[in-house]
């Protein structure tokens, strides 16, 4: 019978495996760095821009696929513009029909000014008319005393006095409708104006929007998604393409609280990524959260708040993700190294970035 093995032999050997191991995973997860740099892991992300229709409508055609490089301002997707063409075929002809308004308002408006004319003139005869018939009356009036006309002439001067009269009133009353007519011409005028650049202002927001029918890429990018297909017809807002912005590539990691509150914006930060391990690939962080991505239920000691983590985020220079446009990709996983002391010189493997 094969005698046991001593406990206290099994405990000794189980604890210096433990401490080798713990040794071992020390040298690998922060291999030969100073105190000064700090390390997390993330993945390279880029800024997503999706290209949506403006306002409902059929894809026409879709002129990319997804993978293909585009440059800002390169046509992407045309959506069908059958009736925006008509519409704006039916307000040009509006507009047409608002000019011919504003002439014949302004007509109206010269029509009106020489009936207004002409009703100062008649008030301007019958005032004469009136001033001879008062005349006579007054002559009348003197005569009839010594008997020299009879009562009837007097009677029948000053009835033409009063018709004279009266004739004023009539034409000073139709001097007023004429100043009436002519300030609603006027006013029809103003209408037909604001018709006219009303009709423009639809011909132009049609034009827009047949401009808007051409979707184009904002920035330099690649395809990442054929969201629809042509044919298919869109609501407002519907997505067609989403593009990831090459020029705005970045690394997201976190760092646990004694770390992250000593990087500052614009310190320096090395990318090695998983894919290519022998390239170092320079960056600055531009972004330090200032809440805590991962917080346990309860903070109560010192050695708890150690274990909050706060997201950094560590941008790659554009002119180096121009130069190396073919190969930039994202979702792929890799390291930081952050030197949240700037005393501190980086180690050798990480002094040579890509682009010196």
């Amino acid at each position: 019978m094969a005698k046991s093995t001593k406990p206290w032999l099994i405990g000794a050997t189980i604890v210096v495996v433990a401490g080798l191991g713990y040794y071992a995973w020390q040298i690998f997860a922060n291999p030969g760095l100073p105190e000064g740099i700090a390390t997390g892991n993330g993945r390279i992300e880029a800024t997503e821009i999706d290209i949506a229709a403006k306002i409902p409508g059929r894809i026409s055609e879709i002129l990319v696929r997804e993978g293909d490089f585009v440059t800002a301002g390169q046509v992407l997707v045309h959506m069908n513009t059958d009736q925006l063409e008509a519409k704006r075929r039916q307000a040009q002809a509006e507009l047409q029909r608002a000019i011919i308004g504003v002439d014949t308002s302004k007509s109206m408006v010269i029509q009106r000014e020489a009936e207004r004319k002409a009703a100062v003139a008649v008030i301007a005869q019958r005032e004469a008319e009136f001033d001879a018939a008062h005349r006579r009356l007054e002559r009348s009036q003197q005569l009839v005393r010594t008997n020299t006309v009879s009562q009837q002439v007097l009677d029948d001067d000053r009835a033409n006095a009063q018709g004279a009269e009266a004739a004023i009133n009539a034409a000073k009353a139709q001097l007023a409708a004429a100043d009436a007519a002519v300030s609603a011409a006027k006013a029809q005028v103003i209408d037909s104006e604001a018709a006219v650049d009303a009709a423009r202002a639809a011909i132009e927001t049609i034009a827009a929007d047949i401009n808007d029918s051409t979707l184009t890429a904002p920035r330099d990018g690649r395809v990442q998604f054929r969201v629809a297909q042509p044919g298919e017809v869109l609501a407002a807002g519907g997505r067609v393409l989403n593009l990831v912005d090459l020029g705005d590539v970045f690394m997201t990691f976190f760092l646990p609280t004694a770390q992250a509150g000593r990087v500052a914006i614009g310190s320096d930060v090395r990318l090695v990524l998983d894919a290519w391990p022998q390239f170092v690939l320079p960056a600055k962080a531009t972004f330090v959260a200032n809440v805590a991505q991962f917080t346990p239920k309860t903070v109560e000691t010192a050695e708890e708040r150690q274990k909050l983590m706060f997201r950094i985020r560590a941008q790659i220079p554009e002119d180096l993700l121009r130069k190396y446009i073919e190969q930039v990709k994202t979702g792929l996983p890799g390291m930081a190294y952050v030197r949240i002391d700037p005393s501190v010189e980086w180690p050798a493997r990480l002094s040579k970035v890509v682009g010196q």
